[in-house]
């Protein structure tokens, strides 16, 4: 749901070969010569082409002007889980390449460097013994390193490790440092592991212990995504039904252990769903009660400058309690109610405060390329990505029932994006070829805020493959149960970063108010 910068694109998709985007309307001729160079991320299409069916430029700019209208409607999802969304959406797309020595690999080492499994690969990178990736370890090669805020205490473990001198955050993933949410994220699983590596490794031999502490971060890690995060963004009934059932529409009868590929329905269309989550303005801690979604991006190393330093100001590390709803971990200590933020509902709306994307963030000039509703809609366009209507018909044909939208719902949705600018002509074009952004945002908003129908099954089955073709599966392992969380049957996120900082108000809200 970020990206390091959000101009071109480029997606190999098997069968098609490189297809190439620019926004602002000018697609982009790849040579074949520059085509054989890439080493190719495995796009896939789970459903049609969306060839012919496209909104032309000047209804895609009314329906993204419609879209960023402001901070309204906040939903029931606490507001972490936007950022954790991202911290997943970088899983997911992770390019293990980049921090695996470049000498020594191998073609089947970069097909499977280049594709999506749920294994967190953007914290460990390659592991300790790759030499590329062992600057993330410590010296012992099991802790991964933490960094120190700038400021006097607390500042130890409470930034990301940063180069000597240096904004540049050393991390397998640079895009976890686009924003300040996303970058304490990514520094909560960092203490999750060495926590692992600290208390649950007595009598492993030395030659087994980071494997097996990977193997207890990353099952614990998938059982959250699958019984926390994906409950709470899509409708759980769905959710249940791919996991104890298996897929329908996607990579149905692959094998459980082969490489994914990533669906551009769900990379360009259907897991955008977070930015609809994105708040404008956040209680962020006992300093800023009203930070701006400004600032959040300001702190980061990447899409910021934190603030003038080399190092995250220790005055802005995170409050977790106002993330996250620790009372469902039973500590009612760690909730108060007048500082908790909740995700905005997701619906067709976005905040207004990516209607115009920072200049260091974005390649192009004209104004409407800095609106997110707006690159998210041309992304799509470019890629010829399947209308909402056509994948409701492919998952129907795969069988499963799916109530397809009528066009007034379409049209007017439940408390989402007005759509009066369009003309008569620009309306029926979008009720009846609805962008596959549109159309299952407009399908949560009709569903009190959890993605439904094809949108629902998209995610759902997407997440179920990442999974089951991780090194470390509890897809593929059905008896694994978790042991960090209160019982065996339950680990949230709450239990995640309740475990991570030692259950600990001190570690999870430094600053104290």
């Amino acid at each position: 749901m970020g990206v390091e910068r959000h101009g071109q694109e480029t997606y190999f998709i098997i069968g098609e070969g490189l297809v190439g985007e620019t926004l602002g309307g000018r697609p982009r001729v790849l040579a074949a010569a520059a085509e054989a160079q890439v080493a190719p991320f495995r796009f896939s299409r789970m459903g049609p082409k969306g060839q012919g069916k496209q909104l032309g430029t000047p209804n895609r700019k009314k329906i993204a002007l419609a879209m960023t209208v402001g901070e309204l409607g906040a939903g029931q999802i606490p507001a972490g889980f936007t950022y954790l969304g991202q911290f997943l959406d970088h899983d997911l797309t992770f390019d293990k390449t980049t921090v695996t020595f470049g000498a020594n690999i191998s073609p089947a080492d970069l097909i499977q460097g280049r594709s999506p499994t749920l294994d967190l690969d953007s914290l460990y990178g390659a592991g300790p013994s790759d030499p590329v990736s062992a600057k993330f370890y410590e010296a012992d090669g099991l802790h991964l390193k933490m960094g120190k805020a700038a400021g006097g205490a607390p500042n130890v473990g409470f930034d990301l490790p940063r180069k000597p001198g240096s904004k540049e955050a050393i991390l397998p993933d640079k895009r976890n440092d686009e924003n300040l949410a996303v970058a304490q994220t990514h520094l909560a699983m960092i203490r999750f592991h060495n926590r692992v590596v600290d208390t649950q490794l007595g009598g492993v031999s030395p030659a087994n212990k980071f494997t097996t502490a990977r193997e207890i971060v990353t099952k614990h890690y998938q059982w959250m995504v699958r019984h926390d995060y994906l409950p709470r963004i899509c409708a759980p009934g769905v959710v249940n039904n791919v996991f104890s059932h298996g897929r329908k529409i996607f990579e149905k009868n692959a094998a459980p252990n082969s490489m994914p590929t990533m669906p551009v329905e769900f990379s360009v269309a259907c897991f955008r769903l977070g930015h609809s989550m994105v708040r404008g303005h956040y209680n962020w801690n006992t300093n800023f009660p009203d930070a701006t979604l400004g600032q959040i991006f300001q702190f980061g190393g990447l899409g910021g400058d934190l603030g003038g330093g080399n190092n995250l100001p220790n005055i802005w590390i995170a409050d977790f309690r106002r993330l996250y709803d620790f009372r469902e971990a039973g500590r009612n200590d760690l909730f108060v109610a007048s500082k908790f933020n909740k995700a905005m509902r997701i619906d067709t709306r976005v905040v207004d405060a990516l209607r115009q994307l920072p200049a260091g963030v974005v390649d192009e000039a004209a104004p409407i390329d800095h609106n997110l509703a707006f690159r998210n809609l041309t992304r799509a366009a470019m890629v010829k990505l399947a209308t909402g209507q056509q994948m409701a018909t492919f998952v129907k044909n795969k069988g499963v029932q799916v109530t397809k939208l009528t066009k007034p719902q379409i049209k007017n949705g439940s408390g989402g994006a007005h759509l009066s600018s369009l003309n008569t002509t620009q309306l029926n074009a979008l009720t009846t070829n609805t962008p596959l952004w549109f159309y299952v945002l407009r399908e949560a908003e009709l569903n009190s805020g959890k993605l439904k129908g094809v949108g629902a099954r998209i995610v759902a089955e997407t997440f179920h493959r990442a999974i089951q073709g991780a090194k470390f599966s509890i897809v593929r392992d059905p008896a694994f149960k978790p042991n960090l969380g209160p019982n065996n049957t339950t680990f949230r996120m709450v239990d995640l970063l309740l475990f991570a900082f030692e259950g600990k108000a001190n570690l999870l809200n430094p600053l104290g108010g």
